[in-house]
């Protein structure tokens, strides 16, 4: 023990000296300020390589080392959550970081295939004090005893499952699994779905795969950045401390709603119209919808112009929306080529009457003053309007706004489901703007002009530069010398348009950052839990931010509730990349004790007798309750007094429409959209528990629950589950005790 702890004193010494190193650089940085642009872009670049640098080695200090590994042949390793050496000139390993090839042992390694591995030591630390040691020998012919050999194995990974909870999710980097482990370092390319029934790890082991990926890919990732994709705010809110504790902060976490950059969606629909909103039909009425809104005139619009009036008839519209349309170019990207075969075609009509010869010669204006008519009707706001009568400039809100208040091209009942005039987005809507988004495009070609325009004029002015080394300096130049006297020497090794790259401002933002605000943006890798709720507009969404198809998909289908979900991970993924995709299952149940997930697994039971849950490895010996009550807040709120854990917290999930009495009797309990996870009394409806754990669950009124509701529900509990109801209990629970000490009524 003592060996150790001195090891982990020296270990956080060295630590306490990078960050120190790390702090001085970022304030040397800032202090220098910069009076040109090298100057600031230096700056800017060494603030950020050491304030990433500061981010981990902040979160590395929460068990900084872990575990170590004896070798056969001599070799000892530290392992620990982030890489960190020594300040010698062989920059000697201190702790090896666990995501490292050499850190697998640790995790794979056993008995019977030790991997080269004479002992195994687990390493449990609180702050900086070592508490516990437990090794576990692997080369059964080595005669070596420290003392702190262990009999259970799993001794380390049961104390780690049986601590309380603390309302948000903690990493597993101590405790991972083989079958975790092999998951978590899946190759990077390609489709890998993760299923796994309640407490099986999967979410967890998805962010450690995150977490690996930064690292074994880390130029590439970090240029790209990773999305992980949450079912709702609470549960981002759970999951949100995992990886910045790994050292990893450049992902971005955001629920499907979030999904279409300028758009919040706290609206609501009924389950009908989410399910009619995600089918897969809808990409088709919306294609239709665009084409709806290229009309035709009925039967002509008249133009005043001041030679005389313009008749804009159909036969012009008609031949001008067929060219535009010929491009295949997204709405708003084609209109431009809509406009100009109609003014072409005006000028011809203009040019026609006014300079036609009435003998029948040629027309009597020449190309010139052709030309001259048709600036003129370009540059009419009356030709302008009739254009944007017939092919109007859209925005992706304009248009749904539009179609859910006039839902054509959907039958007559979905229609109903969906029409809605104003109100607030819903997260159903967000994928319907990002089709509307790729069907309208965007019109950014005065933009790109600009933008042209200026490298143009940086390019012109880095040649000037260049021209100055060879004494051709003008006195432009000579006022700038100063400035880009940097670059000078450079002459003989970059051209005029390389130099103008180098001097073009940088975006300093995150790869993360600057994705939450392009709705464009590749992602390297896509993580998205909760897969199996996505409807197919959804999927269609999420296979558009990653054109290369690297995503890790995470779900269970038997807690499918959304109307519109993708039970079958076929019939997701079979449309985008074939069979190209591995299913890997997770068959452990590491959070829900036995005597609960027995509870569970009969309700699915009661429909599918087939049904088998995940294995439970943890046994509590404490039984689920029901307490059958005619005053449910009253009774919900004495089942909550009595079971509050000392430590850990407690869960109310109920049917959303109890949430407001039950609220009035549980003050001091969150909720809301987004609750205060850390809270030792929580109040959620079962979708807002998705992903979640907590010590103790009191379910309420399970009958008004759907199926996979219910058992979402149920197995959110790793110590204590009761049930509190004032009607008849559904099928699977309508054999548990009452509540002890508690008499029914």
């Amino acid at each position: 023990m003592r060996n150790e702890q001195e090891f982990i004193d020296l270990l956080h010494e060295r630590l306490a000296e990078l960050r120190a190193g790390a702090e001085a650089s970022v304030a040397q940085a800032l202090a220098q300020g910069g009076s040109t642009f090298q100057a600031r872009l230096e700056r800017d670049v060494m603030v950020a390589e050491q304030s990433g640098l500061l981010s981990a080695f902040n979160a590395g200090e929460r068990g900084l080392c872990f575990g170590r590994l004896a070798f056969r042949d001599g070799r000892d390793h530290h392992i620990g959550r982030i890489g960190i050496r020594r300040d010698d000139a062989e920059r000697t390993p201190l702790v090896i970081d666990w995501r490292a090839e050499v850190a697998r042992p640790f995790y794979l390694a056993t008995g019977h295939t030790p991997m080269g591995l004479r002992r195994r030591r687990h390493i449990t630390t609180e702050g900086r004090r070592v508490t516990a040691l437990h090794d576990e020998i692997l080369d059964l012919t080595d005669a070596e005893r420290t003392g702190h050999e262990g009999s259970d194995a799993d001794a380390v990974l049961l104390s780690a499952l049986d601590a309380a909870r603390t309302g948000r999710m903690h990493d597993i980097v101590q405790t991972i699994q083989a079958e975790q482990d092999r998951i978590i370092r899946a190759p990077h390319r390609g489709v890998l779905v993760v299923e796994g029934g309640p407490g099986t790890g999967k979410t967890v082991v998805a962010l450690h795969r995150a977490a690996y990926l930064l690292y074994a890919h880390r130029e590439q990732l970090s240029r790209r950045a990773v999305l992980i994709v949450g079912p709702n705010p609470a549960f981002l809110g759970y999951i949100g401390e995992v990886l910045p504790s790994l050292g990893e902060t450049g992902v971005l976490l955001a629920t499907p709603g979030e999904l279409f950059p300028g758009v919040t969606a706290t609206g609501t629909d009924t389950p009908r119209a989410a399910e009619v909103k995600g089918a897969a039909t809808m990409a088709d009425a919306l294609a239709a919808y665009v084409r709806d809104r290229q009309t035709l005139p009925d039967p002509v619009i008249v133009i005043d112009h001041e030679d005389g009036e313009l008749l804009l008839d159909a036969d012009i519209a008609a031949g001008a929306r067929h060219h535009a349309r010929a491009t295949k170019l997204p709405h708003n990207l084609a209109r431009p080529y809509f406009a100009f075969h109609v003014i072409d075609a005006l000028t011809t009509q203009l040019a026609d009457r006014i300079g036609a010869d009435p003998y029948g010669g040629p027309n009597f204006l020449g190309p010139d003053d052709i030309a001259q008519l048709g600036k003129a009707i370009a540059a009419s706001s009356a030709v302008h309007a009739a254009i944007e009568e017939l092919w109007p400039a859209l925005t992706p809100q304009r248009l749904i706004a539009d179609f859910l208040a006039d839902p054509v091209h959907l039958s007559e009942a979905d229609a109903e489901a969906v029409r809605r005039e104003g109100g607030a987005w819903t997260p159903a809507d967000v994928p319907l703007l990002d089709e509307a988004a790729e069907l309208l495009g965007e019109d950014d070609s005065a933009a790109r002009a600009a933008a042209e325009a200026e490298r143009q004029r940086q390019v012109a002015y880095a040649q000037g530069v260049l021209d100055m080394s060879y004494g051709s300096r003008t006195q432009e130049f000579e006022d700038r010398e100063d400035e880009d006297s940097e670059v000078l020497a450079a002459h003989d090794l970059v051209d005029a348009e390389r130099l103008a790259e180098r001097h073009e401002e940088e975006d300093h933002r995150s790869a993360a950052e600057r994705a939450a605000a392009d709705r464009t943006w590749a992602f390297g890798h896509i993580i998205v839990d909760e897969a199996q709720e996505l409807s197919p507009m959804a999927w269609r969404l999420l296979m558009r931010r990653c054109p290369t198809r690297s995503m890790t998909l995470v779900g269970d289908p038997a807690q499918t509730s959304e109307p519109g979900g993708c039970g079958a991970w076929r019939t997701v993924l079979e449309p985008y990349v074939g069979d190209r995709w591995e299913h890997v299952r997770l068959g452990v149940n590491y959070r829900t004790p036995a005597e609960v997930m027995e509870v569970a697994a009969g309700v699915l039971r009661s429909a599918d007798p087939s049904f088998e849950p995940p294995r439970s490895i943890r046994s509590t010996d404490v039984r689920p309750w029901a307490l059958h009550t005619g005053d449910l807040p009253r009774a919900v709120a004495g089942a909550v007094a009595r079971e509050l854990p000392e430590e850990g917290r407690l869960a109310v999930i109920a049917p959303r429409a109890h949430h407001a009495a039950l609220s009035e009797a549980l003050p001091d309990a969150a909720h809301g959209p987004a609750p205060d996870l850390t809270r030792p009394v929580v109040l959620l409806d079962p979708r807002q528990a998705k992903g979640l754990e907590f010590d103790a669950v009191i379910v309420t009124e399970p009958a008004e629950f759907g199926l996979s509701d219910l058992y979402v529900a149920l197995t959110r509990a790793t110590q204590r589950l009761g049930i509190v109801h004032t009607g008849t209990l559904p099928a699977g629970l309508n054999a548990l005790p009452a509540h002890p000490g508690v008499a029914t009524h």
